[in-house]
């Protein structure tokens, strides 16, 4: 295929329909909007179908999964993304309007940009690009779309494992991948576990003057008590046990992180700091973010937080925490090592209330989708980086684990300054066109 030629025709084209597509605010988080989520899903649905595909809302408990399969032959290729997009608050923060898509110096800045709907929408172009050139694909490609990955992905587990025979595949394409700072694309092979938990602790029935702030429990104290049990001034983490579940990582991942560039100095300047955490540095600021388990507070509240002055003693505190879980380290154990960690320190009275968790999971980086991967993008005259994990979690493993399916991000329709659940959310009009011509070319490449 002619890609070049075929990208520099279509780019407008394209980039209309990105565009319509990013005008649906389906905000899983918030809305009650249930009509204008099934809209979406129709919507990606109706674009499968014009790209050559039989696609069909497949429906769960929440909001309907959107299925569709294309070509045929002896390999399957199954490519996993979602619709539904993260809460654009902080409004006030957005230089535009979020779900207003608008292109400033040859950004293009909407929420899901970037998270999922440009990597959603560049797989569904380069399928129709593919077989308008070629014809019907010579291998079998399954489209999986979900709508509630940005709130844990609820319904997807009994969906998945109610629908294997279907679903299997010799390789999964996830969603997730990006550029670094000097434009390489990222090839990620894995995600990290997570257990997301709320903390509360209760005090009195009603806030109190604080008069009584030597004499009444404060809950507020009381929380920030038992999170300094679970990190230490020096910032390690010492929740008991932790540390015992972690699988060692193999050679091949030892030998990947060893190769993979990381410029400290460009990421403090994007992150607008100085140092990292505990002053990390060099590959140990590299083996720290992909091999190790992470304690984040994520949010904390309580008493009062308006302007001015309000003496009280709060009724009531709350943090919520998310921990990374590294290969080894499964939600249901840290949980009730978290529960077990508060217990044994006298903290039976703080509530642990679990949100939700996922698996980690990993594919090797010798596994011929990776090769496949790095392949094509040597074709785009780009040399790819590949990543062992990636310290982000989501739904990975019911896949790569549970169907036992080689999984791997790429494409790299974001970069590293995508601002990713964050306003001005945003991808490089040049990275996505890219990427549709790079889906296109890994589908040949698969094709064999």
């Amino acid at each position: 295929m002619d890609i070049k030629r075929r990208m520099d025709s279509s780019k407008n084209e394209f980039l209309e329909e990105l565009v319509e597509f990013l005008r649906m605010p389906s905000v899983s988080a918030q809305t009650d909007d249930g009509a204008g989520f099934r809209a979406c899903a129709e919507w990606v649905r109706e674009k499968l179908e014009e790209a050559g595909a039989e696609a069909r809302l497949r429906e769960t408990d929440g909001h309907p999964v959107v299925y569709a399969e294309a070509g045929d032959g002896d390999k399957t290729l199954l490519s996993y993304g979602h619709y539904d997009v993260q809460p654009p608050e902080p409004l006030e923060l957005w230089e535009s309007d979020p779900f207003e898509p608008e292109v400033r110096d040859g950004v293009l800045f909407a929420r899901g940009v970037a998270d999922d709907k440009g990597d959603v929408m560049a797989r569904i172009q380069a399928l129709r690009m593919y077989q308008e050139e070629h014809g019907p694909l010579p291998f079998k490609l399954k489209f999986l779309i979900e709508g509630e990955e940005e709130i844990g992905s609820p319904n997807l587990a009994p969906f998945v494992r109610s629908n294997g025979d279907f679903l299997s595949a010799d390789a999964c394409l996830w969603e997730g991948s990006m550029k670094d700072d000097a434009g390489r694309p990222m090839i990620f092979c894995g995600t990290k576990g997570m257990v997301y938990v709320e903390l509360r602790a209760r005090g009195a029935s009603h806030d109190l003057h604080s008069m009584y702030g030597g004499l009444a429990p404060n809950p507020a104290w009381r929380l920030v008590q038992a999170l300094r049990t679970i990190k230490d001034e020096n910032g390690e983490i010492t929740l008991d046990g932790l540390d015992e579940l972690i699988e060692p990582p193999s050679e091949n991942d030892l030998e990947a992180i060893e190769s993979i560039p990381l410029d400290e100095n460009a990421l403090k300047a994007s992150w607008g700091v100085d140092s990292f955490d505990r002053n990390l540095s060099g590959r140990a600021a590299l083996k720290e973010m992909l091999l190790r388990p992470t304690a984040n507070i994520a949010g904390i509240q309580s008493g009062y937080t308006g302007p001015g002055a309000k003496t009280i003693v709060p009724s009531e505190a709350f943090v919520k925490m998310d921990f990374r879980l590294v290969a080894g380290q499964s939600p249901g154990p840290v949980l009730a090592l978290l529960r077990e960690h508060l217990r044994k320190r006298g903290f039976t009275d703080i509530e642990v209330v679990d949100m939700h968790g996922v698996e980690a999971a990993k594919t090797p980086v010798d596994s011929p989708v990776v090769r496949t991967a790095i392949e094509t993008w040597r074709e785009a005259g780009r040399e790819a980086v590949v990543y062992p994990t990636v310290g982000g979690s989501g739904p990975t493993s019911l896949v790569a684990t549970e169907l036992g399916i080689p999984t791997i991000m790429t494409g790299a329709v974001a970069n590293v300054g995508s601002r990713i659940h964050a306003p001005n959310e945003s991808v490089r009009l040049d990275d996505y066109f890219e990427s549709v011509a790079y889906f296109a070319r890994f589908f040949e490449r698969f094709a064999g």
